[in-house]
């Protein structure tokens, strides 16, 4: 569900990208007030499985690859701000470090995966579950359904985006300037890949995680509702381990073979279409300075072991990444608070 540079015109680039700026920015106000300084590494933690998560692609019968997004788990456990600030964080590293979404495209893909997926994941997981109490079997229920749905709508989203470029930028003879795929090939693509695979993914974390937490950590699922756990240092060792043993087992992503749907690159378009698009062409090496392209190590991506260590390389980066990212935040609210109770 990455979109990268060149599928969508800059003007779809511009207009997404403001909605996106504008929402973090309502959401950065709201959870500065809701969420406390302390549990911003929850958050930190919740950003890291987003990340991490979306680096285990899984096939597609089309011979295309998805993946789940964590987005929806975040919305059930912060609520939607926060989660659309944890999942941007995700996307923001990937496409500057790893090259895995444009840069040009960053506010399209927090706009699907950021925004549409943590907030409609949260209004069906809130309607579901409802005030059940916490052992609720309508909890763990209401997640993977909640988790389901949201991805989907997200990736009805990116399908809607990438099929009304042929019909909005094109030549004078008709040929697309950006992404090639009309809607009647897009949002069929990519409902087909997330309806079918990537949606019960999502669906199957979330009925697990939320599981879990009803018998381990039942005061994280009311966090969003008061100021955290008394445990929260221990509960948040563990979860820093299961994160870790996540990270190590990242390289299994790459057992499924193909690419996702709109995220060929130009010759691979070439090979299949018989033309590049001309806008397509002009931005899609936008964004040249990817520490770690396509979590690979430049060079030394030849055999699938190579290729594994370049995704256990990038998975540890991108989790360092967040957690020094955390923590300037938990110090920019400290020193915040600080001031204000000072005066």
């Amino acid at each position: 569900m990455h979109i990268p540079d060149g599928y969508l015109s800059p003007q779809t680039d511009a207009l997404l990208g403001l909605v996106s700026a504008s929402v973090l920015a309502a959401a950065a106000k709201k959870t500065s007030k809701t969420l406390s300084a302390k549990n911003i590494p929850l958050l930190s933690i919740g950003a890291a499985f987003s990340f991490t998560i979306m680096m285990f692609n899984v096939p597609i019968p089309d011979g295309t690859t998805a993946h789940a997004v964590g987005g929806s788990l975040l919305a059930i456990l912060f609520g939607p701000w926060a989660a659309a600030i944890g999942v941007s964080i995700a996307l923001i590293i990937q496409a500057i470090f790893f090259g895995d979404g444009g840069i040009l495209a960053l506010g399209a893909n927090i706009f699907n995966m950021g925004i549409i997926l943590p907030f409609v994941s949260y209004a069906i997981y809130s309607f579901i579950a409802g005030k059940s109490v916490v052992s609720s079997k309508r909890r763990w229920i209401g997640a993977a359904i909640a988790g389901y749905i949201g991805l989907c709508v997200a990736a009805a989203s990116a399908g809607i985006e990438f099929g009304l470029q042929p019909l909005l930028f094109h030549t004078a003879n008709g040929t697309p300037l950006y992404s090639p795929y009309g809607l009647n090939v897009a949002l069929p693509a990519m409902l087909f890949a997330h309806l079918t695979v990537a949606g019960p993914v999502e669906a199957v974390v979330n009925a697990l995680v939320i599981t879990y937490l009803q018998n381990s950590n039942p005061a994280l699922l009311e966090l969003r509702y008061s100021s955290g756990s008394k445990n929260s240092s221990f509960r948040f060792r563990k979860y820093v381990i299961g994160l870790i043993v996540l990270a190590v087992l990242t390289p299994l992503g790459l057992l499924a073979s193909g690419t996702a749907f709109g995220e060929l690159g130009s010759e691979e378009l070439q090979s299949q279409l018989g033309y590049i698009p001309s806008g397509l062409e002009k931005f899609s090496d936008f964004w040249k300075h990817a520490l770690l392209k396509d979590y690979g190590i430049a060079g030394y991506d030849q055999t699938f072991w190579q290729q594994a260590l370049g995704y256990l390389v990038s998975a540890f980066v991108g989790l360092l990444a967040i957690a020094f990212i955390t923590y300037v935040i938990q110090r920019i609210i400290h020193n915040s608070k600080s001031q204000s109770q000072s005066h």
